[in-house]
């Protein structure tokens, strides 16, 4: 008996080191049932817009990391001594002024390529507000901002508003941590990491105002911007001690003794009272509060149990870059293509520039997503994740009802024709059942073996109906395999 005992832990542990990351933590779906009905409806958008843009675009840096003195060689600051370099990051806020900024573009961009939800970062960890809050003048529409005087200078607000009037779900990017602010990092000691500088066991009421300052702040985002459907909180350093886990400790950085806990439990009741049915995005906090999670650059190996997003960036970096490598458009859509399949959603970001525009190569990206999108979207939107997703170069999806199942060719990086056959084992057609190439038409099949094999005429394969990635659409057993 006790070796059977033995043999059984030894198999649980040896499955739980198996598991991605996220798995091995327990996911708590949200008991809200208005909670549940929004986080059902954003799942089936799939597709998403990110936007990081704050003082750091000026610079072309890592966002705002510079200010933290955890690791030079990550925080280039061209060789400026710390102090020096934090004085001269804050008073970008006399620089920062993007005349050219209109939202409107942004929206129409990303409705063309088939985005359906929007995470725009109303404020990163260097504390600068794109925003017009009450609770500090650190901000786009501070005495000290050029910005303050422009009619669209509300950055948030015309943000929302505009992707709002396209038909998205608005998300609020907000961080938790706040370099700026003096409960966060006291100006009487050193800053010797990303932590708040002072402990919080001694100085408890510095600690409540900071607490309050952030209550205050997303109080203003809940109640002062419309219909907000995410808040997307960043920063998950700054957490109750309970929380802390190995991947909290990956992160390499010093953990404090004391907690530097925000009481989110408060904020989030705060916050659902002005919008019902709030997704809260407490990220890598797992639990009641994170109610999806955010692998970040990165797609999971397999197909996750739970709602997830892949948050990723369009060229090398969230923010402005002044030299961005940007990834090319079937890099993009076979990304896209990778999660759904895997039944995540795919947050890309992009970032705009100091003047308050986005790149040409940046809309060329999307335009090109949604050339492909128009012919394939029916394989994304509301679809369902089918094992085993992908089989070879193919990934699958299929929707609601679980009759149909889209077959998705990925093409080979010099691939631009389809191939004259496609085989597939692991999914097949029903035997009555015809096979649809999605922008073209029905095409024959024919079973192969324990599989099928989808024949392509050669007119199509010289010229196929897209770009990329093509799309073949058959019905199936309820089993998932032909009788």
């Amino acid at each position: 008996m006790k070796k059977l005992i033995w043999i059984i832990i030894m198999v649980a542990i040896i499955v739980q080191a198996q598991k991605h990351p996220y798995q091995k933590t327990k996911y708590d779906y949200p008991e809200d049932p208005q909670v549940r009905e929004q986080l059902e409806q954003w799942q089936n958008l799939k597709f998403g817009l990110m936007m990081h843009w704050g003082l750091y675009s000026q610079l072309g840096v890592v966002e705002s990391w510079g200010l933290c003195s955890e690791d030079q060689s990550f925080q280039d600051r061209g060789g400026m001594p710390y102090t020096e370099y934090k004085e001269m990051y804050f008073d970008l806020i006399k620089k920062f002024n993007p005349q050219k900024f209109d939202p409107e573009p942004w929206a129409k961009a990303a409705k063309d390529a088939g985005m359906k939800y929007l995470v725009f970062g109303t404020k990163h960890h260097d504390g600068f507000s794109m925003f017009d809050t009450k609770q500090t003048d650190f901000k786009i529409t501070g005495k000290e901002s050029p910005f303050r005087n422009h009619p669209k200078a509300n950055v948030a607000k015309e943000v929302f508003g505009a992707f709002r009037n396209e038909g998205f779900m608005i998300g609020a990017y907000f961080s938790k941590p706040d370099w700026h602010h003096p409960a966060y990092w006291t100006p009487l000691l050193a800053t010797p990491n990303r932590c708040n500088n002072y402990d919080v066991r001694k100085y408890p009421e510095r600690w409540e105002e900071f607490k309050d300052f952030i209550y205050n702040q997303i109080e203003e985002l809940m109640t002062e911007y419309g219909d907000v459907d995410i808040l997307w909180l960043d920063g998950g350093w700054v957490r109750p001690n309970s929380t802390i886990n190995d991947e909290v400790i990956s992160w390499g950085y010093d953990i404090p003794e004391w907690e530097q806990d925000i009481d989110i439990p408060r904020i989030a009741k705060m916050a659902r009272k002005n919008q019902p049915g709030l997704l809260v995005v407490d990220r890598t906090v797992h639990g009641l509060y994170e109610n999806y999670r955010t692998p970040e650059q990165s797609v999971p190996d397999e197909i996750l149990p739970f709602p997830w997003e892949t948050c990723m960036t369009m060229t090398q970096a969230w923010g402005h870059s002044y030299k961005p490598n940007y990834k090319s458009t079937r890099k993009l859509v076979h990304t896209l293509v990778d999660v759904v399949a895997k039944g995540g959603n795919y947050l890309l970001n992009v970032g705009p520039t100091p003047e308050g525009t986005f790149e040409e190569e940046a809309y060329k990206r999307l335009r090109e997503i949604g050339e492909w999108m128009k012919v394939n979207s029916e394989a994304i939107y509301d679809s369902k994740p089918i094992a085993p997703y992908k089989e070879g170069q193919v990934c699958f999806t299929q929707n609601k009802n679980r009759k149909a199942v889209y077959a998705i060719y990925l093409a080979k990086n010099n691939e631009n024709t389809l191939p004259a056959e496609i085989l597939i084992r692991d999914i097949f057609a029903q035997e009555e059942s015809q096979v649809n190439l999605l922008g073209y038409g029905n095409v024959e099949w024919e079973k192969s073996g324990d599989g099928m094999k989808i024949i392509i005429p050669e007119n199509v394969a010289k010229n196929p109906p897209c770009k990329d990635a093509w799309t073949f659409k058959f019905t199936i057993e309820e089993s998932g395999k032909a009788k």
